[in-house]
C-alpha cells in the first residue's frame, strides 16, 4: 500500500507543529492550525506555547482543545503528507479517548412544568406567570 512512512532524517530534525496538526487532520487547513497555536491554547509536553513554527518530534505529548473536547495526543510519527484519515490516525496515539456524547450531561433535566413539546410555540403570558409562581413555590401543585 502507498502509506507514507516518515524518513529517519525527518524524525531527527522535526516538523513544524502547524504542519503536523494539518497532516494528522486535526485542522482542515494549515492556516487554521497556525492560528489556533498562535492563540496560546496549546501545550507541548506540558509547556504552554504560541509559536506555530515549533518543531514537533516523535514522543512529544500535545494537549489542546478541539471544539468542546480536550485532546491529549502523543506524536508517533511525523508523516510526509496529508493523506487519508486512516493514514493520519497512524501519526498519533490518542491518550484521552472519545467520551460518548450525552445530551444535557451538565444540567439536571427540566421540571415537568418547563418541559414543552416541540411546535407548541412560545408560552402565553398566563403560562409564563404560572411557571414563575411554580419556580417561586407560590402556587399549589395540586390545582
Amino acid at each position: 500500500m502507498g502509506m507514507a512512512v516518515p524518513n529517519d532524517d525527518t524524525n531527527e530534525t522535526g516538523l513544524r507543529l502547524d504542519k503536523w496538526l494539518w497532516y494528522a487532520r486535526f485542522f482542515k487547513t494549515r492556516a487554521l492550525a497556525s492560528k489556533a497555536i498562535s492563540n496560546g491554547r496549546f501545550r507541548l509536553d506540558g509547556e504552554v506555547m504560541s509559536k506555530p513554527h515549533r518543531q514537533a518530534k516523535c514522543g512529544q505529548v500535545l494537549t489542546f482543545s478541539q471544539g468542546t473536547r480536550i485532546r491529549v495526543v502523543r506524536i508517533k510519527a511525523l508523516g510526509s503528507r496529508r493523506g487519508p484519515a486512516p493514514e493520519a490516525a497512524l501519526l498519533f496515539d490518542d491518550l484521552a479517548p472519545i467520551e460518548p456524547a450525552t445530551e444535557r450531561k451538565d444540567s439536571s433535566p427540566l421540571p415537568a412544568f418547563e418541559n414543552r413539546q416541540a411546535g407548541d410555540g412560545r408560552p402565553t403570558k398566563r403560562q409564563r406567570r404560572e411557571t414563575d409562581r411554580l419556580k417561586a413555590g407560590l402556587l399549589d401543585i395540586e390545582d
